[in-house]
């Protein structure tokens, strides 16, 4: 049995990914924790370079780079005894199948093995709900099928099995990730945008079923699993504490964002047909889609967990509702100027009535 460092001794944390919106947020956490933390990610586009700054203003250490450069994995090992990976190929539809294979399978399994090498005591994979695949109304966990349906959550699972098959090496966890939102989130701000505008159009009925989880709770799970005795070896859903429908997200957003909940709605039928053509036609021309199956499944796919084994195991549950984590999303984006302020005469007349 390989013998791994002292888990009693203070914890030095690599977060890679931390240029990612749930990897950033982790590393500020971290940090004001007081947690021995160095973070990695990329810096090729202009989100990234603001959270890097972000992370570097807030006096987190960070190494801008890719982990297909070995020099740079070995540089930030050195004296590592903890990694919470969340650094994946995920949203870059117009990238080919080599591309997420290089990112969320080849550098993957390279890690884990300067890990290894570095004596790492323990890694924690961010997964996704996602390999899960169809849309089911029966209550998800740890153990039911995985379906994977495209090629990301495809390299999701194969990644999977190699983090478990480095577990006589170093204590090995997988957490899967649900929809997760709050503040530095730019994936739903068009969402929280076309609310406030009044221009959100609901495809199809809107009646599937998420239950998201608040970026802040996601870091205190992650960082649960990074240290705590019951993780090793494990497998975990971390989702939020309510399960709603889409429809009701989006009123929940209109009541916050102090607009009337939105009625428009279109057929989902035409939406799929054109999103197949651009899958089919744009990528080879280096053209992300602006419309494509994965955007659709925001309006389609219903996931419902059970929660138990992180509650029993780790004591792990979320503590932020949707609708107050929704008000705390919506004053981070005005603070940056992202979402309109209430003009003076909308809050006047709130505060008369």
């Amino acid at each position: 049995m390989t013998s791994f460092p002292n888990s009693t001794s203070p914890q030095k944390l690599l977060v890679t990914g931390a240029t990612g919106f749930i990897g950033s947020r982790l590393a500020l956490r971290a940090h004001q924790l007081g947690i021995d933390i160095l973070a990695t990610g990329r810096a090729e586009s202009q989100v990234e370079n603001e959270r890097l700054q972000e992370l570097r203003a807030a006096g987190v250490r960070v190494e801008a780079g890719v982990l297909q450069d070995l020099a740079l994995v070995d540089r930030l090992l050195q004296g590592r005894d903890t990694v919470i990976h969340l650094a994946a190929a995920q949203h870059e539809a117009e990238m080919p199948e080599s591309y997420f294979r290089a990112v969320n399978v080849d550098a993957v399994r390279t890690l884990l093995g300067a890990c290894r090498d570095h004596n790492v005591r323990r890694f924690v994979y961010g997964s996704t709900i996602g390999v899960y695949g169809e849309a089911s109304e029966s209550l998800l966990d740890e153990d039911s099928p995985l379906r994977p349906e495209n090629v990301y959550t495809h390299t999701k699972v194969e990644a999977e099995g190699i983090v478990q098959s480095f577990a006589n090496h170093f204590e090995t966890c997988i957490v899967r990730i649900a929809e997760t939102y709050g503040p530095g989130d730019g994936r739903l701000l068009k969402l929280f945008r076309s609310i406030a505008r009044g221009h959100f159009v609901m495809i199809g009925n809107g009646t599937n079923r998420r239950q998201c989880i608040h970026v802040d709770d996601l870091g205190r799970g992650l960082l649960l699993a990074s240290h705590h005795p019951q993780a090793v070896g494990g497998k975990f859903v971390f989702a939020g504490r309510e399960i709603m429908t889409t429809q009701e997200m989006v009123r929940q957003i209109a009541l916050v964002l102090d607009r009337k909940p939105p009625r428009m709605r279109v057929p989902m039928l035409p939406f799929v047909a054109a999103a197949r053509v651009m899958e089919t036609a744009l990528p080879p021309l280096h053209i992300a889609p602006p419309l494509h199956s994965r955007r659709l499944d925001f309006f389609r796919k219903s996931f419902v967990f059970s929660t138990t084994r992180a509650q029993s195991l780790l004591g792990f549950q979320p503590a932020i509702d949707f609708r107050t984590g929704a008000a705390d999303t919506v004053s981070w984006y005005r603070a940056r100027g992202l979402l309109p302020r209430p003009a003076v005469t909308e809050v006047a007349d709130r505060q008369s009535a």
